[in-house]
């Protein structure tokens, strides 16, 4: 064959008659989908497409593809990838769904349980408990702990449902925290459908158990899951109603001051976002409570700045987040290999849109390496987002150099 026949027989069917008019409406569509202006292919890409070597389009063009046509990039004409599998024939869906059920079930177990004494030590336990499995999450990762943690959960509730007292607000504290971590897991694990979930459960028991304190943090995790899903109003909304509690600790402060900087980012405030960001800085000092949870402020270098940089470059401020990546980068140390991953993916979408692709792709050759080995689903769509603002390029050699370094991270996700 001297051409990609499936491909110009689709197009043809779907009513385009020329390479051209293909290309506008796969971006018109696949920016609406997408719900992403720089989604963009261009009639120079569909002609190779429609050539002898098609090759393979990237995975969101492909979704596109399959949404705008009816039928996968394998079925056009394209030259499949060894390993590809489509997406919903994706073994991993069913090991997460798998999970998601099994862990989740330790949260709706029906009740009343056998009644039996509680040891008010217990309490202690589980937060010492805690402490390492936040250690864990730095070194594992998600997947490893979502399914450890969902019998200690279940434990804890038990043990809920027969303690009294004091033991019982204390053990509702604890079952909180480890909500809260499990929703955070499988935020991390990309599955914002479980994360919203677990916020859920992490909200009810913080207001079961009456502390102000746990309440103000269940809304700002609910607000990082909606960060997640680009609804700025919403971030606002559930931190603005965890600071009108005077009672909180300067802890949950700044962390509500901080995610609401994301929330304005998303609403294109950079006058908020520096206000906000500077404010938590103000009361940083403050933070001595000796709370279990929450306390990222604390152990991660450089916190603040992480929060403005990200909120930079959201904003499209590229020359100014690349500066403030560097400067974290400079103090996170090497064995917080995903952090560091994660700030690097940031810092080279801050390259690209300071118009320094070069930069961009040298950055992303030591992420992919670090995405493969972690598995990390923030990594990947920290990459994904590298690669939208690497599209002015994608079709000259600094383009191909970008989708050369990432290939790994495809074939491994």
């Amino acid at each position: 064959m001297s051409r990609n026949d499936a491909l110009r027989a689709a197009r043809l069917k779907a009513g385009w008659r020329s390479m051209e008019a293909a290309a506008a409406a796969l971006t018109r569509h696949g920016q609406q989908l997408l719900d992403d202006l720089h989604f963009n292919v261009s009639p120079r890409s569909w002609r190779r497409w429609e050539g002898p070597n098609p090759g393979w389009p990237p995975q969101e063009t492909a979704l596109v593809l399959h949404d705008t046509l009816g039928r996968w990039p394998e079925d056009l004409g394209f030259t499949t990838p060894q390993g590809w599998i489509r997406p919903e024939h994706h073994e991993e869906t069913t090991v997460q769904n798998a999970t998601f059920l099994n862990v989740t079930a330790a949260a709706l177990i029906p009740g009343p349980l056998a009644t039996q004494h509680v040891d008010p030590a217990l309490i202690d336990y589980f937060q010492a408990q805690l402490e390492g499995h936040y250690r864990a999450d730095m070194l594992l990762g998600p997947h490893d702990l979502i399914g450890a943690l969902g019998p200690q959960y279940q434990l804890i509730d038990k043990l809920t449902r027969s303690a009294t007292g004091a033991t019982r607000l204390g053990l509702l504290r604890v079952g909180a925290a480890y909500a809260a971590l499990v929703g955070w897991l499988y935020q991390d694990a990309g599955d914002l459908s479980a994360a919203a979930f677990w916020r859920g459960i992490t909200q009810e028991i913080a207001l079961r158990a009456r502390d102000p304190h746990l309440i103000g943090y269940a809304m700002v995790n609910s607000a990082q899951v909606r960060t997640d899903l680009g609804d700025g109003a919403g971030v606002v909304d559930l931190c603005e109603a965890a600071l009108d509690d005077d009672r909180v600790v300067p802890k949950i402060r700044v962390m509500a001051m901080q995610q609401q900087a994301h929330g304005a980012s998303l609403l294109r405030d950079r006058v908020a976002v520096d206000r906000l960001i500077d404010d938590a800085y103000r009361i940083l000092s403050r933070v001595n409570d000796d709370l279990p949870w929450g306390n990222a402020c604390r152990r991660t270098p450089g916190y603040l700045e992480v929060q403005r940089a990200t909120c930079y470059g959201r904003l499209g401020l590229g020359a100014e987040a690349g500066a403030l990546w560097e400067q974290v980068l400079g103090v996170v140390p090497a064995s917080a290999r995903r952090d560091r991953g994660v700030y690097m993916a940031r810092q080279a979408t801050a390259a690209a849109t300071a118009r320094e692709p070069e930069q961009a792709v040298e950055i992303a050759r030591d992420v992919a390496v670090i995405a493969v080995e972690t598995g990390s689903a923030r990594m990947r769509r920290e990459l994904a987002t590298l690669e939208r603002t690497m599209r002015p390029w994608q079709d000259a050699p600094v383009g191909r150099d970008l989708a050369e370094a990432l290939a790994p991270v495809s074939e491994g996700s």
